[in-house]
């Protein structure tokens, strides 16, 4: 602008208030740069003043311009109050101003005086606008690497809709820039633009940015819960966990910005520690949402639960579930299987029978999963009647049955002493779907046929076990051996655990312990013996025999294998002890 008033040769304007094309083609020393577009007020420029009297009104309209434009000549660094002298620079955008054109012939000295007189007009300017002293400025604006715009609009309403229509497009450095110059201008933008920022820089990736936006919301108390949740969700993401809980106690810490905390805010934190599985944190969380007067919400129960669930803490979630229920609101499909899953690890059957209820009431459909466990829960009280409806029930919902439907109810018809409606279930599960069968299915069959006494019935499944290709673990071995003990057969107990050796299975205490009475029931001593020297010295072995021999009339050979038990340094056990008093001397 400067240069174009230095010039010896005037610009004519047009009555519209554009220069002349005539002068524009004629002016052959002058380079143009920009081009001036605005509706001048010809009033003062009939007037006969001098060039300086025309230079200061030129610089007076160019004030008055509304809107953000860009400048074509270049950015100028201007530094205000405290910030100037640390030598800390905030960009500031000017408006352009006319038609700038430099002069080929012109020296670098003549330059730079021309450089510094656009500086001061345009401090000038800007003091002119927002004053002379911004304490914005001098702080946390500073440290952003953005652009300040003259405003010429003044309307924050109209402001905070252009700042939340450049957020909601993602226009982020444009967003940011008209953020600051508001502020830079001693205006208020709304909080639902200054939110809506916030989300645009961490939909972005710009944390940092964010997190300097979040402090002078903070300075000017303009936050809400929605503010706080964005943030402390953002550093959780990127910094974990503890960092987001560090910055929570913070922000607690400060009473005036902790009246901005809502259930919001208590659910973001507490659903950053769920996802983390940090019950504990988790938990004090809920407490402090109650000590503050705020009530829980159907988002703040539901993390609670399902994660409780999760971690193990069944009481805790019970305790969630219950405290949802007096707050009156009604449990979703999540909670509700949750809850029951907590009650059949806790043995709460009518609990879950209740919350079964509801679903059904509610026109929800239960999954497969809750009719397991559900089933597994009556199964373990003992409510074997009840397990089956809500097993008829699960049929009649088109849900198929899988391994776990079998296990629960295979295991409630056994806890029900129910060992030949074991069998039956077993053997129509087998006909039908023998794919489903797993070790778990045969040996709860097995403990049946041993209550039963069905030694050839266990014989078969151990038989159909190996044809199968099912591994067949030293559990299974016992429960066999166990069907022939209660039937009296020793010889098939020795053949089986004979066998059992044969397949490199190892036998347990519970597998000597169930031979050597078989071997008592059989008179077989001479095999209980050769099993006790075949395996490591037990007193509980000892003790067995020594019992058998007696009962059975043995005592010499009791005598003889107490005085070998004794020697190998194992101490008898009471019942022992006193069958010995009753047969050896009382000097021995």
């Amino acid at each position: 602008m400067i240069q174009v008033l230095r010039s010896s040769s005037s610009i004519s304007i047009t009555p519209n208030g554009f220069p002349s094309p005539h002068h524009l083609r004629n002016h052959k020393n002058k380079k143009l740069v920009g081009a001036l577009y605005c509706n001048l007020d010809f009033s003062s420029a009939r007037r006969k003043t001098s060039r300086k009297t025309a230079v200061n009104n030129d610089l007076e309209k160019y004030g008055n311009w509304t809107g953000i434009l860009p400048l074509q000549i270049k950015a100028v660094k201007c530094g205000f109050g405290s910030a100037r002298k640390r030598g800390n620079f905030v960009k500031v955008v000017g408006f352009e101003s006319g038609l700038v054109c430099e002069e080929e012939e012109l020296n670098n000295s003549v330059q730079e005086k021309e450089e510094k007189l656009n500086m001061s007009a345009d401090e000038q300017r800007l003091e002119h606008r927002i004053g002379p002293s911004c304490p914005i400025l001098e702080g946390t604006l500073c440290a952003f690497d953005t652009k300040l715009h003259f405003l010429e609009e003044r309307d924050e309403e109209v402001l905070s809709k252009r700042m939340l229509t450049l957020s909601r497009s993602n226009k982020v450095r444009s967003a940011l820039e008209l953020y600051m110059s508001i502020e830079a201008s001693g205006l208020r933008p709304s909080i639902h633009a200054c939110n809506s920022l916030l989300s645009c820089l961490l939909r972005n990736g710009s944390l940092n940015n964010a997190l300097k936006v979040f402090d002078i919301m903070k300075e000017k108390e303009t936050v809400t819960g929605h503010t706080y949740s964005l943030i402390l969700k953002a550093v959780a993401s990127a910094q974990g966990c503890d960092s987001a809980l560090k910055m929570f106690v913070e922000l607690e810490g400060e009473r005036t910005l902790k009246r901005s905390f809502d259930a919001v805010v208590y659910n973001t934190m507490i659903a950053v520690c769920g996802k983390a599985n940090n019950w504990v944190q988790m938990e004090g969380l809920w407490r402090k949402l109650k000590e503050d007067g705020y009530c829980g919400t159907m988002v703040t129960y539901r993390v609670l639960i399902s994660t409780f669930v999760r971690c193990g803490q069944t009481e805790l979630a019970l305790d969630a579930f219950q405290e949802m229920v007096q707050n009156k609101l009604k449990p979703c499909e999540d909670v509700m299987k949750a809850i029951i899953g907590a009650c059949a690890k806790e043995g709460k059957w009518a609990l879950a029978l209740d919350v079964f209820q509801l679903m059904l009431d509610g026109g929800l459909k239960p999954n497969a999963i809750a009719y397991n466990a559900l089933i597994n829960c009556l199964g373990k009280a003992g409510e074997v009647d009840l397990a089956f409806r809500i097993y008829n029930l699960m049929k009649s919902s088109r849900h198929v049955a899988d391994v776990y439907t079998w296990n629960a109810l295979l295991s409630a018809l056994y806890r029900g002493n129910r060992y030949a409606d074991v069998l039956q279930l077993f053997e129509s599960i087998r006909r039908e779907k023998s794919s489903d069968l797993n070790a778990h299915h045969y040996n709860v069959t097995l403990m049946s046929c041993q209550r039963l006494g069905l030694w050839d019935r266990s014989l078969q499944l151990l038989w159909h076990m190996e044809a199968s290709g099912i591994p067949i673990s030293t559990v299974s071995y016992n429960h066999v051996i166990g069907a022939c003990e209660a039937a009296r057969k020793p010889q098939v107990a020795l053949q089986v655990y004979k066998h059992m050796i044969h397949q490199k299975r190892n036998p347990d205490t519970f597998t000597y312990l169930s031979l050597i009475r078989s071997c008592v029931w059989g008179s077989l001593w001479a095999e209980a013996e050769e099993i006790l020297d075949y395996v490591t010295p037990d007193a509980s072995l000892y003790n067995a025999l020594i019992h058998g021999m007696c009962l059975r009339g043995r005592t010499t050979l009791a005598k003889k294998l107490y005085k070998r038990m004794r020697n190998s340094g194992l101490k008898p056990d009471g019942k022992t002890w006193a069958l010995m008093l009753q047969h050896l001397p009382r000097d021995s």
